[in-house]
Protein backbone atom coordinates (compact mmCIF):
# COMPACT_ATOMS: atom_id res chain seq x y z
CA UNK A 1 0.00 0.00 0.00
CA UNK A 2 0.98 3.66 -0.66
CA UNK A 3 0.37 6.61 1.42
CA UNK A 4 -0.15 9.99 1.04
CA UNK A 5 -0.03 13.27 3.67
CA UNK A 6 -3.55 15.24 4.29
CA UNK A 7 -2.58 18.51 6.28
CA UNK A 8 -4.51 18.24 9.25
CA UNK A 9 -4.22 14.13 9.48
CA UNK A 10 -1.19 12.97 11.52
CA UNK A 11 -0.34 9.93 9.99
CA UNK A 12 0.20 8.86 6.62
CA UNK A 13 -2.77 8.42 4.19
CA UNK A 14 -3.70 4.77 2.41
CA UNK A 15 -4.17 5.72 -1.27
CA UNK A 16 -6.93 3.22 -1.74
CA UNK A 17 -9.74 4.26 -0.02
CA UNK A 18 -12.29 1.74 1.04
CA UNK A 19 -16.08 2.85 0.21
CA UNK A 20 -18.76 2.06 2.12
CA UNK A 21 -21.48 1.98 -0.29
CA UNK A 22 -22.35 -1.39 -0.09
CA UNK A 23 -22.32 -1.65 3.88
CA UNK A 24 -26.08 -1.97 3.68
CA UNK A 25 -28.83 -2.78 6.15
CA UNK A 26 -28.63 -6.38 7.13
CA UNK A 27 -24.81 -6.44 6.20
CA UNK A 28 -22.93 -5.80 9.33
CA UNK A 29 -21.02 -9.22 8.47
CA UNK A 30 -20.12 -7.78 5.19
CA UNK A 31 -18.91 -4.69 6.43
CA UNK A 32 -16.94 -6.13 9.04
CA UNK A 33 -15.19 -8.67 6.55
CA UNK A 34 -14.21 -5.43 4.13
CA UNK A 35 -12.99 -3.61 6.59
CA UNK A 36 -10.46 -6.26 8.50
CA UNK A 37 -9.45 -7.68 4.87
CA UNK A 38 -8.70 -4.06 3.98
CA UNK A 39 -6.66 -3.02 7.02
CA UNK A 40 -4.64 -6.30 6.69
CA UNK A 41 -3.73 -5.23 3.67
CA UNK A 42 -2.21 -1.98 4.72
CA UNK A 43 -5.45 0.33 4.20
CA UNK A 44 -6.61 2.26 7.06
CA UNK A 45 -9.49 4.98 5.56
CA UNK A 46 -13.04 4.33 5.08
CA UNK A 47 -15.31 6.81 3.17
CA UNK A 48 -18.60 6.92 4.57
CA UNK A 49 -21.48 9.97 4.32
CA UNK A 50 -24.46 10.35 5.99
CA UNK A 51 -26.64 9.71 3.00
CA UNK A 52 -25.20 6.41 2.38
CA UNK A 53 -27.65 3.59 2.42
CA UNK A 54 -29.70 5.15 4.38
CA UNK A 55 -27.62 5.74 7.31
CA UNK A 56 -26.39 2.37 6.94
CA UNK A 57 -23.00 2.73 6.11
CA UNK A 58 -22.32 4.60 9.19
CA UNK A 59 -23.89 2.44 11.54
CA UNK A 60 -22.07 -0.74 9.75
CA UNK A 61 -18.78 1.20 11.01
CA UNK A 62 -19.82 2.00 14.44
CA UNK A 63 -20.98 -1.80 14.55
CA UNK A 64 -17.52 -3.06 13.78
CA UNK A 65 -15.95 -0.74 16.04
CA UNK A 66 -18.59 -1.67 19.11
CA UNK A 67 -17.51 -5.37 18.50
CA UNK A 68 -13.73 -4.97 18.27
CA UNK A 69 -12.46 -2.83 15.86
CA UNK A 70 -10.45 -0.06 17.16
CA UNK A 71 -11.06 3.45 15.97
CA UNK A 72 -6.96 4.36 15.84
CA UNK A 73 -7.13 1.44 13.37
CA UNK A 74 -8.85 3.67 10.64
CA UNK A 75 -9.27 7.17 9.77
CA UNK A 76 -12.52 7.97 8.92
CA UNK A 77 -13.57 10.06 5.59
CA UNK A 78 -16.92 11.10 5.75
CA UNK A 79 -19.24 13.60 3.99
CA UNK A 80 -22.50 16.01 4.22
CA UNK A 81 -24.52 18.55 2.93
CA UNK A 82 -25.42 16.53 -0.03
CA UNK A 83 -29.18 18.08 -1.58
CA UNK A 84 -32.45 16.34 -1.16
CA UNK A 85 -35.32 16.51 -2.96
CA UNK A 86 -35.73 20.36 -1.46
CA UNK A 87 -32.79 21.92 -3.05
CA UNK A 88 -29.57 22.24 -1.98
CA UNK A 89 -28.15 22.05 1.46
CA UNK A 90 -24.68 23.67 1.86
CA UNK A 91 -25.51 25.63 4.90
CA UNK A 92 -24.63 25.90 8.33
CA UNK A 93 -27.33 24.30 9.63
CA UNK A 94 -27.23 21.03 7.69
CA UNK A 95 -23.54 20.33 7.42
CA UNK A 96 -23.76 20.72 11.26
CA UNK A 97 -26.90 18.60 11.36
CA UNK A 98 -25.27 16.06 9.11
CA UNK A 99 -21.68 16.13 11.02
CA UNK A 100 -23.66 15.50 14.26
CA UNK A 101 -25.85 12.63 12.65
CA UNK A 102 -22.06 10.58 11.44
CA UNK A 103 -20.92 10.74 14.62
CA UNK A 104 -23.83 9.47 16.66
CA UNK A 105 -23.96 6.56 14.06
CA UNK A 106 -20.57 5.91 13.84
CA UNK A 107 -20.02 6.09 18.16
CA UNK A 108 -17.33 8.30 17.37
CA UNK A 109 -16.32 11.88 18.59
CA UNK A 110 -14.48 12.94 15.32
CA UNK A 111 -14.24 12.27 12.12
CA UNK A 112 -10.34 12.49 10.45
CA UNK A 113 -11.44 14.24 6.90
CA UNK A 114 -14.72 15.78 6.39
CA UNK A 115 -15.86 16.47 2.62
CA UNK A 116 -18.70 18.11 1.19
CA UNK A 117 -20.50 16.67 -1.11
CA UNK A 118 -21.60 19.42 -3.55
CA UNK A 119 -20.78 23.30 -3.20
CA UNK A 120 -23.69 25.82 -3.71
CA UNK A 121 -22.10 28.80 -5.56
CA UNK A 122 -25.02 31.18 -4.09
CA UNK A 123 -23.89 30.53 -0.02
CA UNK A 124 -20.86 32.81 0.31
CA UNK A 125 -17.64 30.98 1.71
CA UNK A 126 -17.68 32.79 5.04
CA UNK A 127 -21.01 30.54 6.05
CA UNK A 128 -19.34 27.34 5.11
CA UNK A 129 -15.89 28.13 6.74
CA UNK A 130 -16.77 29.56 9.82
CA UNK A 131 -19.20 26.35 10.52
CA UNK A 132 -16.70 23.79 9.24
CA UNK A 133 -14.06 25.64 11.56
CA UNK A 134 -16.24 25.80 14.65
CA UNK A 135 -16.29 22.24 14.55
CA UNK A 136 -12.70 21.63 13.56
CA UNK A 137 -12.00 23.40 16.90
CA UNK A 138 -13.96 21.50 18.56
CA UNK A 139 -12.12 18.52 17.83
CA UNK A 140 -15.17 16.98 15.46
CA UNK A 141 -12.87 17.18 12.12
CA UNK A 142 -9.09 16.93 12.12
CA UNK A 143 -8.98 18.29 8.00
CA UNK A 144 -11.56 19.41 5.85
CA UNK A 145 -12.31 19.59 1.74
CA UNK A 146 -14.90 19.56 -1.39
CA UNK A 147 -16.32 17.30 -3.11
CA UNK A 148 -17.29 18.28 -6.60
CA UNK A 149 -16.26 22.20 -5.58
CA UNK A 150 -14.39 24.20 -8.85
CA UNK A 151 -11.36 25.36 -8.06
CA UNK A 152 -12.56 29.45 -8.21
CA UNK A 153 -14.43 28.20 -5.51
CA UNK A 154 -11.58 26.42 -3.29
CA UNK A 155 -9.77 29.50 -3.68
CA UNK A 156 -12.23 31.82 -2.48
CA UNK A 157 -13.17 29.27 0.33
CA UNK A 158 -8.87 29.39 1.47
CA UNK A 159 -8.80 32.84 1.01
CA UNK A 160 -10.86 33.03 3.51
CA UNK A 161 -10.00 30.81 5.62
CA UNK A 162 -6.50 32.62 5.72
CA UNK A 163 -7.64 35.80 6.12
CA UNK A 164 -9.75 35.00 9.80
CA UNK A 165 -7.41 32.41 10.60
CA UNK A 166 -9.79 29.61 10.07
CA UNK A 167 -9.10 25.71 8.95
CA UNK A 168 -8.72 25.56 5.36
CA UNK A 169 -9.59 23.01 2.59
CA UNK A 170 -6.34 20.34 2.44
CA UNK A 171 -8.00 17.98 -0.18
CA UNK A 172 -10.57 17.72 -2.77
CA UNK A 173 -12.74 15.20 -4.33
CA UNK A 174 -13.23 15.28 -7.96
CA UNK A 175 -14.05 12.27 -10.37
CA UNK A 176 -10.54 11.55 -12.06
CA UNK A 177 -11.03 8.43 -14.29
CA UNK A 178 -9.01 6.27 -17.25
CA UNK A 179 -12.70 7.14 -19.25
CA UNK A 180 -13.33 10.67 -19.52
CA UNK A 181 -16.37 11.96 -19.21
CA UNK A 182 -18.97 13.63 -21.53
CA UNK A 183 -20.59 14.65 -19.08
CA UNK A 184 -22.08 15.10 -15.28
CA UNK A 185 -22.87 10.98 -14.46
CA UNK A 186 -25.04 13.50 -11.47
CA UNK A 187 -26.15 16.93 -11.85
CA UNK A 188 -23.11 19.92 -10.51
CA UNK A 189 -20.94 16.80 -10.15
CA UNK A 190 -17.37 17.75 -11.73
CA UNK A 191 -14.81 15.49 -13.45
CA UNK A 192 -11.15 16.78 -14.12
CA UNK A 193 -10.21 12.86 -15.80
CA UNK A 194 -9.43 15.12 -18.73
CA UNK A 195 -8.48 18.44 -17.32
CA UNK A 196 -4.90 19.33 -17.56
CA UNK A 197 -5.52 22.55 -16.27
CA UNK A 198 -7.04 21.48 -13.37
CA UNK A 199 -4.34 18.65 -12.50
CA UNK A 200 -2.07 21.51 -13.19
CA UNK A 201 -3.08 23.69 -10.59
CA UNK A 202 -3.53 20.65 -7.96
CA UNK A 203 -0.28 19.43 -8.61
CA UNK A 204 1.38 23.23 -8.26
CA UNK A 205 -0.65 23.44 -4.96
CA UNK A 206 0.27 19.83 -3.62
CA UNK A 207 -3.46 19.31 -3.17
CA UNK A 208 -4.21 15.59 -2.54
CA UNK A 209 -7.27 14.35 -4.35
CA UNK A 210 -10.04 11.74 -3.78
CA UNK A 211 -11.53 10.32 -6.81
CA UNK A 212 -15.03 8.92 -6.88
CA UNK A 213 -16.12 6.76 -9.58
CA UNK A 214 -12.40 6.25 -9.93
CA UNK A 215 -12.85 2.79 -11.95
CA UNK A 216 -15.31 5.01 -13.89
CA UNK A 217 -18.83 3.08 -12.93
CA UNK A 218 -17.72 -0.28 -13.66
CA UNK A 219 -16.95 1.01 -17.75
CA UNK A 220 -13.53 -1.23 -17.64
CA UNK A 221 -15.48 -4.76 -16.11
CA UNK A 222 -16.42 -5.94 -19.33
CA UNK A 223 -19.85 -6.04 -18.72
CA UNK A 224 -20.29 -3.40 -20.95
CA UNK A 225 -19.89 -3.02 -25.27
CA UNK A 226 -19.89 -0.97 -27.61
CA UNK A 227 -22.80 -2.93 -28.99
CA UNK A 228 -24.99 -2.90 -25.97
CA UNK A 229 -27.16 0.34 -24.98
CA UNK A 230 -29.23 -1.18 -22.53
CA UNK A 231 -27.47 1.41 -19.63
CA UNK A 232 -28.54 4.89 -20.65
CA UNK A 233 -26.34 6.31 -17.84
CA UNK A 234 -23.21 4.61 -19.02
CA UNK A 235 -23.98 5.51 -22.67
CA UNK A 236 -24.83 9.29 -21.73
CA UNK A 237 -21.53 10.08 -19.79
CA UNK A 238 -19.27 7.54 -21.33
CA UNK A 239 -19.94 6.18 -24.61
CA UNK A 240 -17.65 7.57 -27.26
CA UNK A 241 -14.73 6.51 -29.59
CA UNK A 242 -11.83 7.68 -27.47
CA UNK A 243 -13.49 6.21 -24.46
CA UNK A 244 -13.71 2.74 -25.91
CA UNK A 245 -9.82 3.17 -27.62
CA UNK A 246 -8.90 3.60 -23.78
CA UNK A 247 -10.71 0.10 -22.72
CA UNK A 248 -9.06 -1.32 -25.90
CA UNK A 249 -5.63 0.28 -24.59
CA UNK A 250 -6.64 -1.18 -21.19
CA UNK A 251 -6.70 -4.74 -22.23
CA UNK A 252 -3.73 -4.49 -24.27
CA UNK A 253 -1.93 -3.38 -21.09
CA UNK A 254 -3.27 -5.44 -18.73
CA UNK A 255 -2.89 -9.09 -21.23
CA UNK A 256 0.62 -7.87 -20.67
CA UNK A 257 1.05 -7.98 -17.07
CA UNK A 258 -1.76 -10.48 -16.19
CA UNK A 259 -4.28 -7.41 -14.90
CA UNK A 260 -7.90 -7.19 -15.57
CA UNK A 261 -8.93 -3.58 -17.64
CA UNK A 262 -10.55 -2.75 -14.35
CA UNK A 263 -7.39 -2.80 -12.61
CA UNK A 264 -5.30 -1.25 -15.16
CA UNK A 265 -7.85 1.71 -14.69
CA UNK A 266 -7.51 1.74 -10.93
CA UNK A 267 -3.72 1.80 -11.18
CA UNK A 268 -3.86 4.65 -13.55
CA UNK A 269 -5.73 6.59 -11.18
CA UNK A 270 -2.74 5.83 -8.63
CA UNK A 271 -0.14 7.16 -11.09
CA UNK A 272 -0.97 10.62 -12.20
CA UNK A 273 2.26 12.57 -12.58
CA UNK A 274 2.79 15.11 -10.13
CA UNK A 275 -0.20 14.41 -8.25
CA UNK A 276 -1.29 12.90 -4.80
CA UNK A 277 -3.97 10.54 -5.95
CA UNK A 278 -6.31 8.71 -3.40
CA UNK A 279 -8.68 6.57 -5.40
CA UNK A 280 -12.15 5.69 -3.58
CA UNK A 281 -13.32 2.10 -4.29
CA UNK A 282 -16.70 0.72 -3.59
CA UNK A 283 -16.16 -3.11 -3.46
CA UNK A 284 -19.78 -5.41 -3.18
CA UNK A 285 -17.52 -8.65 -2.25
CA UNK A 286 -14.00 -9.42 -0.84
CA UNK A 287 -12.89 -10.64 -3.91
CA UNK A 288 -13.59 -7.08 -5.36
CA UNK A 289 -11.63 -5.14 -2.71
CA UNK A 290 -8.89 -7.94 -3.02
CA UNK A 291 -8.59 -7.68 -6.95
CA UNK A 292 -8.66 -3.53 -6.18
CA UNK A 293 -5.47 -3.68 -3.57
CA UNK A 294 -3.77 -5.73 -5.92
CA UNK A 295 -2.43 -2.77 -7.57
CA UNK A 296 -2.32 -0.49 -4.77
CA UNK A 297 1.28 -0.92 -5.05
CA UNK A 298 1.62 -0.57 -8.93
CA UNK A 299 3.79 1.79 -10.44
CA UNK A 300 3.31 3.22 -13.92
CA UNK A 301 5.89 5.54 -15.73
CA UNK A 302 4.43 9.04 -17.49
CA UNK A 303 4.64 7.21 -20.69
CA UNK A 304 2.20 4.21 -19.53
CA UNK A 305 -0.11 6.73 -18.21
CA UNK A 306 0.10 9.00 -21.29
CA UNK A 307 -0.38 6.13 -23.26
CA UNK A 308 -3.26 4.79 -21.55
CA UNK A 309 -5.09 8.26 -21.87
CA UNK A 310 -4.22 9.16 -25.69
CA UNK A 311 -2.49 6.22 -27.39
CA UNK A 312 0.34 6.95 -29.83
CA UNK A 313 0.68 10.63 -30.77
Amino acid sequence: MRYGHVAGIDRPVARVVLGSTSFAQGRADLAKDLIETYLAAGGNIVDTAAIYGGGWSDRNIGEWLRTGGRREDILILSKGAHHDSRGDRVSATEISYDLGLSLERMGTDHVDLYVLHRDDPNVHVSEVMNTLHHHHARGRIRAIGGSNWSIPRIEEANAYARQHDLVQFSASSPNIALAVAKEPMWANCISISGDEASKAWYGSHAMPLFSWSSQAGGFFSGRFSRDDHSNADMVRVYYNDENWARYDRAVTFGNELGLTPTQVALAWVLNQPGLQTHALVGPATVEELQSSLAVADLELSPEQVRWLSHGDL
